[in-house]
């Protein structure tokens, strides 16, 4: 796993072998980013990232200039890598929180531009997640929520749905805050 862009492209990531999280590939990220790239200004974001696992979406984030980048992972041995990694690279935008996802959205008092969530494709809550994050108000007026996930799942009735992108098998549904004034 490997950084794509920006301040510390190129910089090798590597979890231990006995990880259980599922990095997003490094063909899915380029792409993912490129789409972030053309719409949003990264020196200006900021970003909660849901089911962190390795962290490699916050370290994108962070590489690429964002203010603030929050990671959140329940899993404690995740957590820590994370943590550790922020630390060793010297990304002190990013802020490693151990939490369940769902707990920390519901309690959550910030908004964010970006929420990314990857969470387990076979998470039984996982056609919920775009409307949890909604339904609690913590997605800034016209930000995304980018939400990975399997072939099996279509969120396209979903409320604030822009568009699927698939890159393999990585799909990215977006959704968009459109939040009037």
């Amino acid at each position: 796993m490997r950084i794509i862009s920006g301040k510390y492209k190129g910089r090798h990531i590597n979890p231990p072998k006995n990880f259980k999280a599922r990095p997003t590939t490094d063909f899915a990220k380029e792409n993912l980013f490129n789409i972030l790239n053309n719409n949003f200004d990264f020196s200006e974001l900021s970003v909660l990232d849901l089911f962190s696992g390795t962290g490699s979406i916050s370290y994108e984030f962070a590489s690429r200039g964002c203010k603030s980048v929050i990671s959140i992972e329940s899993n404690f041995k995740h957590h820590n890598f994370i943590q550790k990694t922020t630390e060793d690279i010297g990304l002190t935008q990013v802020k490693a929180i151990k939490s369940d996802a769902f707990r920390y959205v519901k309690s959550c008092r910030e908004k964010f531009d970006v929420v990314f969530a990857d969470p387990p494709y076979d998470l039984k809550e996982m056609e919920s997640i775009p409307d949890f994050i909604f339904k609690h108000q913590i997605l800034n007026k016209g930000g995304w929520i980018i939400v990975e996930h399997g072939d099996k799942t279509n969120f396209g009735r979903h409320t604030g749905f822009k568009e699927l992108r698939k890159y393999g098998g990585v799909n990215f549904s977006v959704f968009e805050n459109y939040e009037k004034d």
